[in-house]
């Protein structure tokens, strides 16, 4: 019997590239799925886009939970433990539930002719099996990569989520916002609700889901909202009005989109899963998500956030301008090399006080020397400090800060998940 670890070392050896290897298509986990079995017994809704995917499927089970379904919920990656990605009623699933899940799939990979399943498409069909045998009543899924190839799609969607549109993984989706919008409105389905939270849908999309015939339901045009000083308003073309509804809890003024996507999509199914207005406000008020703005210590404020392209670390720089900080501002960075890292960090230039710039031990990162080049070399401001990695660089950074200072850490979850090991073996000592 293979414990957790084994299964996840084998989930790495299975594929040529690896835990972080990408071969977009739905042909091979399509064949595994099919020996499977499985069947979709409850409504499932997609989530994709290339900003706000995980911030929108955490109102999505975060309301439906208030409402007393159990839900699924599937989303990456993970940033301390594999079981945060499969999550029923709101818990990660366990290793024992994982270790049963992965044994059915890999004796239908077998059986299927030993398909060489990334780690995604095998983590993405177990997540199905932990579901189904949990009975779930909703499931939510989060889209990996793009949206028209990523494994999730090989699964119905009764409602699909885009939540934004903006340049990244540009070498697997093209090169501008129509390439990468037609692969995101990949998991819409025709005659079926799909919503999009973006306030500029690239043509491409639209035009998509025209083809197809889609309900295409578009922030601004079809659902909305409207702010006031202690609350919100949302609307929709369907007679669906939430007023005087509480602050979403994960903090951002781009929340309110991620919110509105989520309740545009629990309105579309609202024939299948009802859900009263207490859930509503008790979800947008109970819902949480790590790395996503998270103040995690105070004097000196430490704020952990995911942010890894130019859109998202623009979201982080709105929300270090609305905080206001008396001292200085620290940045602990690192990121992968095949991210937009000049434009990420320009987004923050006059904003740093001292960059502390990691690299990051992976297949993929980028050394400190490469994100220097983007600070020193876009004139972006303050001082530049070089290490080896993330932990190091928060150390560095906790050492300097005096209380009415903050740390910003961000720039990818390898990053966060580092400095979130570090505070927390900080804690037992």
């Amino acid at each position: 019997m293979k414990s957790l670890v084994d299964w996840l070392a084998f989930l790495e050896s299975l594929h040529p590239k690896g835990q972080g290897g990408i071969e977009l298509g739905l042909e091979r986990v399509a064949r595994v799925k099919a020996r499977l079995g499985q069947r979709q017994d409850c409504p499932v809704i997609i989530v994709g886009g290339t900003n706000g995917k995980g911030s929108t499927c955490a109102y999505l089970e975060a309301i439906y939970r208030a409402a007393g379904y159990r839900v699924g919920c599937y989303t990456s990656p993970h940033l301390l433990a594999y079981n945060e990605r499969v999550r029923v009623d709101g818990m990660p699933a366990g290793d024992a539930e994982l270790c049963a899940a992965f044994a059915r799939v890999e004796a239908a990979r077998q059986a299927a002719g030993g398909v060489a399943l990334t780690y995604f498409e095998f983590g993405t069909l177990a997540a199905w099996e932990v579901f189904a045998a949990a009975r779930a009543q909703a499931v939510i899924l989060e889209v990996g990569l793009g949206g028209r190839l990523d494994a999730v799609n090989v699964y119905e969607p009764d409602a699909a989520v885009v939540t934004g549109i903006a340049l990244d993984h540009t070498d697997w989706l093209g090169p501008d916002r129509e390439a990468i919008g037609f692969e995101k409105a990949g998991i819409f389905r025709g005659g079926r609700p799909a919503v999009c939270a973006d306030a500029d849908p690239p043509g491409s999309l639209l035009a998509h889901a025209q083809a197809i015939g889609a309900d295409l339901r578009l922030i601004g045009r079809d659902f909305g909202y409207a702010r006031a000083d202690d609350g919100w308003s949302y609307r929709d073309g369907h007679g669906v009005c939430h007023e005087s509804l509480p602050i979403p809890a994960l903090p951002g003024a781009h929340q309110f989109g991620n919110a509105s996507a989520a309740l545009a999509a629990i309105d579309a199914l609202r024939d299948r899963l009802p859900v009263p207005e207490p859930a509503v406000r008790a979800g947008l008020r109970d819902v949480r998500l790590v790395g996503r703005f998270q103040r995690v210590r105070e004097r000196p404020a430490v704020i952990l956030d995911v942010a890894h392209n130019p859109q998202a670390v623009a979201c982080l720089a709105a929300g270090l301008d609305a905080m206001g900080a008396s001292g200085r501002t620290f940045a602990v960075v690192g990121m992968l090399a095949d991210k937009d890292i000049v434009g990420a960090l320009a987004t923050l230039a006059g904003r740093i006080d001292v960059w502390l710039l990691a690299g990051l031990d992976v297949p993929r990162g980028a050394p400190a020397e490469t994100l220097a080049a983007a600070v020193e070399g876009g004139q972006l401001g303050g001082r530049v400090e070089r290490f080896a990695a993330p932990a190091e660089a928060f150390r560095r950074a906790a050492g300097l800060a005096a209380e009415n200072d903050r740390i910003a850490v961000f720039g990818s979850f390898y990053t966060v998940a580092a400095v979130l090991r570090e505070i927390g073996q900080a804690r037992q000592d």
